[in-house]
């Protein structure tokens, strides 16, 4: 007997590999109007992207925040390597971004995400730019939101 169609593991595999081409359009363009909202989203989602991948790779992953930029590095061979590929390449903040992580009470920041995706301890960034704000939460149970 032959067979026709897909095996449920090459249409799954498929799906994750267009999701996650997907997320990376998604995280690369921005709105022209900018501000502290568009980098917030930005943010958020590359935060989003990474918690996924070390999940989805059995490895922890890491995000470092300062005030000048951030970035995201990833446990291999027993050290933390940064991560140089898109969406985990490191950003600088705008000029004029000034940035408060966990309500001021840190200059810079650390967050990793285990294998199941759970953060190391929950975490806030306020985003203020021109007079106006946006925060990215992330929660005990590694979700990711702008408010």
């Amino acid at each position: 007997m032959t067979r026709n169609g897909f095996t449920l593991v090459e249409l799954l595999v498929v799906i994750a590999i267009t999701a996650l081409m997907a997320g990376a359009v998604v995280m690369t363009v921005g709105s022209p109007a900018g501000g502290p909202n568009d980098a917030a989203s930005r943010f958020a989602s590359r935060i989003g992207a990474a918690r996924d991948a070390a999940i989805l790779g059995g490895r922890p992953i890491g995000v470092w925040v300062s005030a000048s930029g951030y970035g995201f590095d990833r446990f291999d061979q027993g050290r933390w390597q940064p991560i140089g590929v898109k969406p985990f390449e490191g950003a600088d903040w705008a000029r004029g971004t000034q940035i408060v992580m966990n309500g001021g009470a840190e200059r810079s920041m650390r967050l990793r995400f285990d294998t199941v995706g759970l953060p190391e301890a929950p975490a806030q960034v306020s985003i203020e730019q021109d007079g106006r704000s946006a925060k990215v939460s992330i929660a005990a149970n590694g979700d990711v939101t702008v408010g």
